[in-house]
């Protein structure tokens, strides 16, 4: 059995499979409740059924795993072998699941540090897969938490929504805002900053905006090497047209992620989601 600083992180850093496996990160899964059944996030239920239940406008709620379910996954990341763990989660500002690991860590078996990246999508995948290549160069809990921390703070976040609806519903933005985007018909482009959503411009058609987004990125990747994610939901279209046109439009391009955000933050965005995550390495 081996001796390692392990990673987990949660269901919202939508890291692809293989380099979850890779990296052997293990996720924490929330949960989406649909009709009155709890269903957990990346196994039973689907971004496809998620956004097919939004657009019949049928009632979504989400919530963060329990501190008993962390408890297990310590429990058990500790019987592999690992010596330490990380836990690298969503912001603290969208759930309390940073709340939840904090709890169990206290009783797990080996040390465990909890980290509120103040990131969601790939821009905590991005912070969980530094913390793992950090321990497997042999760092410590330490040394592990300091690169996460370093590609937080280099990461940037920006997405665009059909509607703000989605997100006053669930308040992740506030009412004023969403009613004044509504009454002028615009369509919004938001960032995370300081672990919210906040406002970042208004536009006035979807193409715009689309092409506003692309901007930014391009702007905000520049000529150093990055890592880039484009998320979406229910647009497979237009996450793979941004993602062609950014790799034509980023000179340092490292690693190009195109991925449908799961259940539980399509819940709080809608259908017609489109974002991207810019990850200087």
């Amino acid at each position: 059995m081996s001796r390692h600083v392990a990673i987990v992180t949660d269901s919202t850093a939508y890291l692809p499979p293989p380099a979850m496996e890779r990296h052997g990160i293990t996720a924490v899964p929330l949960t989406v409740v649909l009709g009155g059944e709890a269903l957990d996030e990346g196994t039973e239920i689907s971004a496809r059924s998620l956004a097919q239940a939004l657009q019949k406008r049928r009632s979504v709620t989400t919530s963060r795993p329990s501190p008993e379910l962390f408890a297990e996954t310590y429990r058990r990341v500790a019987e592999s072998g690992a010596t330490g763990i990380v836990s690298l989660h969503l912001s603290a500002e969208f759930s309390g699941t940073y709340d939840a690991a904090v709890l169990a860590a206290r009783e797990a078996p080996v040390p465990v540090r909890v980290v509120d990246t103040g990131m969601v999508a790939m821009a905590l995948g991005f912070c969980a897969l530094a913390a793992a290549e950090s321990a497997e160069a042999g760092g410590t809990v330490d040394d592990a938490v300091t690169a996460a921390e370093k590609r937080a703070a280099g990461t940037s976040a920006f997405f665009y929504v059909d509607t703000l609806d989605y997100l006053r519903r669930g308040g992740r933005i506030g009412a004023a805002q969403a009613l004044f985007g509504s009454a002028l018909a615009v369509k919004p482009l938001l960032q995370l900053d300081g672990g919210r959503i906040e406002m970042l411009e208004k536009v006035r058609t979807a193409s715009r905006a689309i092409a506003r987004l692309e901007e930014i990125v391009a702007e905000r990747a520049g000529g150093a090497p990055v890592d880039i994610a484009v998320h979406h939901l229910a647009a497979p279209e237009r996450a793979s047209a941004l993602a062609e046109r950014l790799r034509d439009r980023v000179p340092g391009l490292a690693d190009l992620y195109v991925s449908e955000v799961g259940a539980v933050i399509g819940a709080h965005t809608g259908p017609g989601l489109l974002g991207a995550v810019v990850s200087p390495r």
